[in-house]
């Protein structure tokens, strides 16, 4: 089978390195640090953004794939020459460049999310993930490279802990049978996209030349709010339902002085505070990768978190 090079090894590059291997693929995954190896996976330490060494460590591959999530604070710093040397790599390798991204990029809307939405976000963190396609797209439709894009809602499942509003903040309070704090409004519809539907699509439109050149959304379970989604896990997990709260402002605005993630996530509250949600359809008429059903998910979900806390996972 080929090489697919993986850079960026939080939950959606692990998820999707570890799908290339199950396919029978060899991965190398860059990142900063480096790791110790694991079966099918080759860990290498360097810095994405040199892209004289990210060219070298990519010879032979078949694809890229940009799973890499600079903090939130450091986006405006940090993407721009992260993108530019991706798309420099895919161009001096011929590899499939895959860039993995998520909905800011569209800025508040009404109704549900469809690729064919401008990408109008006036926030920082929207313009920034938009221009990142742009410089993308724009090199795929002079002929330089081949790449594609794949938009994912709030990641959900095995493996997101820090960064998931539905993870190590929910999860293992609720295990505990405590009360969790939300931001926005508890009840408002919300897309939680499945993390292993994620890296299946990322694998699924690396080699599938008719998807390259636009955008696609992760096929995503119906929209399902916060509360539903907690007592969804509640149940799954045999605890008694727990109380779900609204973080009140005040609270987030005393919070965000000590907090550089709370101050970014103040741009993103209206994400939370009215339906925000996802139309994967386009994806779903195309290719093979399905949503995970909701109860395959939350199931999954608990007894990874179960075995994390006990310290077996």
């Amino acid at each position: 089978m080929s090489l697919h090079v993986v850079v960026g090894f939080g939950p959606a590059g692990a998820a999707t390195a570890r799908q290339l291997v199950e396919k029978g693929h060899s991965v190398r995954v860059v990142t900063k640090s480096g790791r110790s190896p694991e079966p099918g996976i080759e860990h290498v330490a360097l810095d994405a953004t040199d892209s004289k060494r990210l060219i070298e460590s990519a010879q032979g591959a078949a694809s890229i794939h940009c799973c890499a999530a600079p903090p939130y604070h450091r986006w405006a710093s940090d993407w721009p020459p992260l993108a530019t040397s991706v798309c420099e790599t895919a161009e001096a390798t011929g590899a499939v460049l895959v860039m993995l991204s998520n909905l800011y990029g569209y800025g508040p809307v009404d109704g549900p999310m469809t690729e064919q939405l401008p990408l109008a976000a006036t926030g920082s963190k929207g313009r920034v993930r938009a221009a990142v396609w742009e410089q993308a797209r724009k090199l795929h439709e002079q002929g330089r490279i081949r790449a594609v894009e794949v938009r994912a809602s709030d990641f959900f499942g095995p493996g997101v802990t820090d960064g998931g509003h539905l993870a190590a903040r929910v999860v293992p309070r609720l295990l505990r049978g405590k009360p969790v704090s939300t931001l926005g409004d508890p009840d408002a519809p919300h897309s939680w996209t499945y993390l292993p539907d994620v890296a299946g699509a990322l694998v699924e439109v690396a080699v599938e030349e008719r998807a390259w050149g636009r955008a696609w959304h992760v096929p995503t379970a119906p929209a399902l709010s916060v509360r539903e989604m907690v007592d969804r896990l509640a149940a799954r997990s045999g605890t008694q339902p727990v109380a779900v709260r609204r973080l009140p402002s005040a609270v987030l605005g005393a919070a965000s002085l000590f907090s550089p993630l709370l101050r970014e996530l103040k741009e993103l509250r209206y994400q939370f505070d009215r339906p925000f949600i996802i139309d994967s359809s386009a994806y779903e008429a195309a290719f093979a990768v399905r949503a995970t059903p909701v109860d395959e998910q939350v199931g999954a979900t608990v007894d990874w978190w179960r075995e994390r806390l006990a310290g077996t996972g």
